[in-house]
């Protein structure tokens, strides 16, 4: 069961819901995140949660059977909504659209691509300045001072950053110059770096692993959340099939469950998610109609001369194209 805690409960009162908890062979935890108290108690024995909801100090309980428990839809009234600031939210009706170059490659570059988003009024940028990369001798990211620069010219002109993060010791050199964190499909079950990330106050965008299920998904979610984070976005970016005909198999069928799974806010990853740059916009689209809260989409100038992954990015013009195209879908979902 998940109980959530007033804002101005005592001592006293906080200890005796711990031990009638504790009475009744539960295993209570706490967890305090930027919203909120939360008391997570797990346990097998039948209990009347009216006795324990009756305690002072609570604000509310619910019964929430899954094994993720904080991130579940079971208990939230209403779904998560990311705040930037700056007026750029993203949930809760709030469709968000994430784009620029897989790598951060030059100052010219994200020159280039920030132009291009304000043009198209765009206000997230995506890139990578740490690169996990299938081989050990492909462009590997410009690192800390990439980000440095980047965020320099980002903040100029409005802009917000969503980068990977890959290991828990990056992430205070990197905190002050990024919006969102993005954890890989490679490290969606790197427990280490979820528990650090839980601990910091920025939004977490959590990508599916590569062969990972949603459930796998969802725990990997809760680690996050269960360490003190509640600002977290779910990704699915395609996972491994038996299918080689494209990059990976894009499951449109996990935005929509995960809608109603979880309150999280839902992005999908087109480019990773088909990685064949003709088919990504029929891709963003389909998700946009199932349900995505928001798309994150690679975009560079030449995707030809592109240092990682050009054969998925899109260009310029077909990026524009794209925003349109996205922008007048989710007004249809809307309307329907």
């Amino acid at each position: 069961m998940i109980i959530q805690l007033k804002g101005n409960i005592e001592a006293p009162a906080e200890q005796r819901i711990l031990q009638t908890l504790e009475s009744k062979k539960y295993k209570p935890m706490k967890v305090v995140t930027q919203d909120g108290a939360y008391i997570i108690a797990v346990g097998k024995a039948e209990i009347d949660i009216r006795k324990i909801g009756g305690l002072a100090g609570i604000k509310d309980i619910h019964r929430v059977s899954d094994a993720y428990k904080l991130v579940s839809k079971k208990w939230k009234i209403g779904n998560t909504k990311i705040d930037l600031g700056d007026g750029v939210t993203i949930g809760a009706g709030d469709f968000g659209i994430m784009a620029g170059p897989c790598s951060i490659e030059s100052k010219e570059q994200i020159e280039s691509s920030i132009q291009h988003l304000v043009k198209n009024n765009i206000k997230i940028m995506r890139g990578g300045v740490y690169k996990p990369r299938s081989s050990p001798y492909s462009f590997r990211g410009l690192g800390i001072d990439g980000l440095k620069t980047w965020y320099e010219l980002a903040r100029a002109n409005g802009i917000k950053i969503i980068t990977e993060v890959m290991m828990a010791e990056q992430i205070e050199e990197m905190l002050p110059y990024v919006d969102i964190f993005q954890v890989g499909a490679r490290n969606s079950q790197n427990f280490n770096l979820l528990d650090a990330l839980g601990k910091v106050d920025k939004p977490v965008m959590l990508k599916r692993g590569i062969s990972g299920t949603m459930d796998e998904l969802l725990q990997s979610a809760e680690y996050i959340f269960s360490n003190g984070n509640e600002r977290i976005l779910l990704c699915e970016r395609g996972i491994r099939s038996y299918e080689n005909a494209y990059r990976n198999t894009f499951d449109i069928n996990a935005i929509a469950m995960l809608k109603e799974k979880t309150h999280l806010p839902v992005i999908a990853d087109p480019s990773h998610g088909i990685g064949v740059r003709q088919f990504v916009d029929p891709i963003a689209l389909a998700a946009t109609m199932a349900g995505a809260d928001g798309v994150i989409v690679e975009v560079h100038a030449t995707p030809e001369k592109a240092f990682s992954d050009g054969q998925q990015t899109l260009d310029y013009q077909q990026a524009a194209h794209l925003f349109e195209k996205l922008r007048k879908t989710r007004a249809l979902v809307n309307r329907l």
